[in-house]
């Protein structure tokens, strides 16, 4: 189990994001503890009405709302009472137990989650303290309740449960069959918040599957100076159809800005899941292919996708391998010379990956495939950054808004913090 928590100053806006869900069909509210109605009885107006009669007795605390969400793996079929179970647990142990609170069940992702929302003033008016709720609290409530009703432990989640893995709602985009920007919210939930990529061209590589493609803007256009990011999708051919939808127009604000962050958090976790792509790519390399096709088909056997990226007429400039299993996206040559796109060249006959279906050069993109506004990172916001994220602790699934803390995992996080500059000593000035 994964939880995230979001704390905000408007309960009103953590109330609607729910209710609208419920409205669209995508989620229904399982239960309303410390509400004097049932909950089936009651309105938006009844529900914001108990919560603002707690809030407006402390004016002096701005902070009040808390927005959680509980998530579990795919594989788990929680019944609506186990959830209502699971959730009462949960805001005991972090001492919400005697606090109004709602619980929604979101059906739009690709595995099972609940979202409570809340608030932090008592009836006396005395507030519950919130600061490193997700560090204290939600952490050890997560992992008892993780032994309590034997859920699938977010430690155990990455490398021994990988496998099981397989999205339940998310599913390719058919343009003109199902709402562009529900399908596109529902599959960059699933990837951004199950796959670890580290830059725009694995993104995409991962989006590509799903018929989806992230685009920063070409150079020089308004978009890309102002540093925006659109998602569209794309046809059986890889050409965009319909209108793009801004990344802050979408569910968590998948923006630019945010998605280079979760690049830096990404690139520490990576390694890890090198060593089984590397094993799996040599075993197919060392066996008697005819040709790259045959090359692809047996590394679809392992649920490993392959990408071929072509520049101007039709030479290969770059291939990325995604690993379906652990949801790890790399690129070649970050993996070893021998897995690159030259040694895939030297491996097979030019004519044979002349004739491949690829990805030609994105917009934006440099004659290598990587996009050039990662590169143009300030590195004060990236070390800001690193040092905000320097005791974050890795789990499985990470939700991008604002104000959100990602909890889900054991082990300590590596010391990712700047290395202080060494002070020059002065020099004594001699006469």
């Amino acid at each position: 189990m994964v939880a995230r928590i979001n704390t905000g100053k408007n309960v009103s806006k953590a109330l609607n994001y729910n209710e609208k869900k419920v409205e669209k069909g995508v989620a229904e509210l399982l239960s309303a503890s410390g509400f004097i109605e049932e909950s089936a009885d009651l309105n938006f107006y009844g529900k914001l009405e108990r919560f603002e009669q707690l809030t407006s007795l402390n004016q002096r605390t701005s902070t009040n709302t808390l927005h959680v969400s509980l998530n579990f793996h795919p594989s788990e079929n929680l019944s609506n009472e186990k959830m209502i179970e699971i959730a009462d647990a949960y805001m005991t142990k972090i001492g919400f137990g005697n606090q109004p609170y709602l619980v929604y069940r979101h059906n739009d992702a690709g595995h099972p989650h609940i979202h409570i929302v809340s608030v932090n003033i008592q009836r006396d008016g005395s507030r519950i303290s919130m600061h490193k709720i997700g560090e204290c609290q939600s952490e050890k409530a997560r992992k008892e309740i993780e032994n309590e009703f034997q859920l699938i432990k977010a430690s155990d989640h990455s490398l021994r449960d990988a496998k099981k893995m397989i999205p339940v709602n998310v599913t390719k985009a058919l343009y003109g069959k199902s709402e562009t920007r529900r399908t596109i919210a529902n599959i960059l939930s699933f990837v951004v918040g199950q796959f670890k990529f580290s830059s725009i061209h694995e993104l995409n590589a991962v989006l590509r599957q799903y018929n989806i493609m992230a685009d920063p803007g070409k150079a020089g256009t308004r978009i890309a100076n102002n540093r925006g990011l659109t998602f569209s999708h794309l046809d059986d051919r890889g050409n965009k159809v319909g209108v793009p939808i801004k990344a802050s127009a979408l569910p968590g604000k998948p923006t630019l800005a945010n998605l280079e962050k979760l690049f830096v958090v990404n690139k520490t976790i990576k390694p890890q899941f090198k060593k089984r792509l590397q094993t799996s790519i040599a075993w197919a390399l060392d066996k008697s292919l005819a040709d790259v096709k045959s090359f692809i088909a047996e590394l679809e056997k392992n649920n490993i996708a392959v990408v071929i990226h072509k520049g101007k007429g039709g030479v290969l400039y770059g291939i990325t391998y995604i690993d379906n299993n652990l949801k790890c996206v790399f690129n070649g040559s970050d993996l070893g010379r021998e897995f690159s796109a030259k040694a895939v060249l030297e491996k097979f006959e030019k004519k044979t990956i002349k004739n491949m279906p690829g990805h030609k050069i994105e917009i934006g993109q440099d004659n290598r495939g990587g996009p050039p506004f990662v590169e143009r990172i300030r590195q004060k916001e990236k070390d800001e950054f690193i040092f905000q994220f320097a005791r974050m602790k890795p789990g499985f699934g990470l939700e991008l808004p604002e104000t959100s803390n990602r909890i889900g995992s054991s082990g300590d996080a590596p010391n990712y913090l700047p290395a202080n500059r060494r002070k020059k000593k002065k020099r004594k000035l001699t006469r």
